[in-house]
């Protein structure tokens, strides 16, 4: 009797990496909440450790992911994660790095859009951009009396950056909702990821220029690490992207 053709298992996304980053994630914002102000205590050093950490295991559980999209949508997606992690040690140092940190997760941001456009056009969706890009003029406008005058363009810039990639990774996913083809699902990954990290660096901006967040670096972290683990995990085929 001839055998029934089993369903095509794809390899998932190292499940190590995915619970190690989130150990890595939770000992991060735990850390910088409970830490004493200014003070290198035991709680300010997990975090100093777990931050970064975390970033890491995310930009290893993408590396090795055992079936990407594409060759040149994980390398994209990878070269993001690692300007994140950059992004977050420089926004550690002792020193003002702010500057410096805000360039290194606007070229993520600029690696994320150059994915998102591997497999489809710009604004596909161009209603999902425009609000991003709405909502983003509309948080720079509340921040604007509390930004210094050397932060305003660096701040525009990168609230546009921001913006683009994230109503891109949206339109994105809408417009391959509407094919109903396999990359349907990695693409709203990519989108849930892309609107959290607009979510946590919205928090995080209101905190430092608005006025101080209760328990900030929980809402903060708290969005950002599911933004960078849903952005890994779009690079994993699902079940129906066959071979293309």
């Amino acid at each position: 009797m001839a055998s029934v053709p089993q369903p095509l298992s794809l390899p998932t996304p190292r499940p190590a990496f995915a619970f190690a980053a989130a150990l890595a994630a939770g000992a991060a914002i735990a850390g910088a909440v409970l830490a004493a102000p200014a003070a290198a205590d035991g709680w300010r050093v997990l975090h100093w450790i777990g931050k970064p950490l975390a970033t890491l295991l995310l930009l290893g559980l993408a590396w090795r992911t055992g079936w990407p999209l594409s060759w040149r949508y994980r390398r994209r997606v990878c070269a993001g994660l690692l300007c994140a992690l950059a992004g977050d040690v420089l926004l550690m140092l002792p020193g003002d790095f702010f500057v410096p940190g805000l360039v290194a997760f606007l070229l993520g941001h600029l690696c994320f859009l150059a994915a998102w456009l591997d497999d489809s056009r710009l604004a596909a969706r161009p209603a999902a951009l425009l609000g991003c890009l709405a909502a983003a003029a509309a948080l720079v406008a509340l921040l604007w009396p509390g930004l210094a005058p050397a932060l305003r363009l660096p701040v525009i810039v990168y609230a546009a950056v921001l913006a683009t990639m994230a109503g891109q990774a949206l339109g994105r996913a809408a417009w391959h909702a509407a094919q109903r083809d396999a990359l349907a699902a990695p693409a709203r990954w990519a989108a849930l990821g892309g609107l959290l990290f607009m979510a946590s660096d919205s928090l995080l901006a209101w905190d430092r220029f608005r006025a101080p967040l209760p328990l900030a670096p929980l809402w903060i972290l708290g969005t950002y690490y599911p933004a960078l683990w849903a952005i890994a995990r779009s690079v994993a085929r699902s079940a129906r992207t066959g071979d293309a």
